[in-house]
């Protein structure tokens, strides 16, 4: 069995684009974040560094939770490559949003594992070309406080809107070509988790 018919078993693994340095994430804002992020090459105001912000490698997820590229605020999906040194600190830094006794010695562990990171994990249903739900989980990751800092001053390598493209998939699916529609999507496969930072964050192997 391969590499990645293993992976589509598996129910919580992390798929993505990467190579040796960088791992590819997506975001969805308005207009006038967008556009000057992707001029500065990162975040600048009005974007908020007080606020938690999620990154999310999954292209199919981020189309699920921006309508494709249609709902408000999130009228413009960006592309973003990130350094994988940083992507593992945030897993590394962080916590579930929800308890896992699999993951946690119980719930005030977990408890206080929430207050104390600055980073916030989330396993949602990820999704197929036409945005229904698959049985694996796609990870989605909450930067806030020190995690925000560093991911806008040091983890960003490369910002692209990639709107246009979102939206030509949309009208390929809509006009009933959804096949030709998946074999364009980005090749994510199964990124390789340090086993501490697997464990950490309730993957499976």
């Amino acid at each position: 069995m391969s590499l990645d018919a293993r992976a589509e078993s598996h129910t919580r693994v992390v798929r993505a684009v990467y190579d040796e340095s960088n791992i590819t994430v997506y975001q969805a804002y308005p207009k006038e974040i967008a556009e000057l992020a992707v001029r500065a090459g990162t975040f600048v105001a009005p974007f908020k560094n007080d606020r938690m912000t999620w990154i999310k490698p999954s292209f199919l997820w981020m189309m699920y939770r921006s309508g494709w590229a249609t709902k408000p605020n999130q009228e413009h999906v960006l592309s973003i490559e990130i350094t994988r040194v940083g992507f593992e600190w945030a897993l590394k830094n962080s916590s579930l949003s929800h308890f896992d006794g699999a993951v946690h010695p119980n719930r005030e562990a977990w408890r206080r594992s929430l207050s104390e990171s600055p980073v916030r994990i989330q396993w949602d249903p990820d999704r197929s070309i036409s945005l229904d739900q698959l049985p694996r989980r796609a990870i989605q990751v909450g930067l806030s406080r020190e995690a925000v800092e560093r991911y806008v001053r040091d983890w960003i390598v490369n910002i692209t809107d990639i709107t246009e493209l979102v939206h030509s998939f949309r009208s390929e699916i809509q006009q009933g070509f959804a096949s030709q529609a998946t074999q364009k999507l980005p090749a994510e496969r199964q990124y390789p988790l340090p086993e501490d930072i697997r464990q950490k964050v309730g993957a499976d192997r």
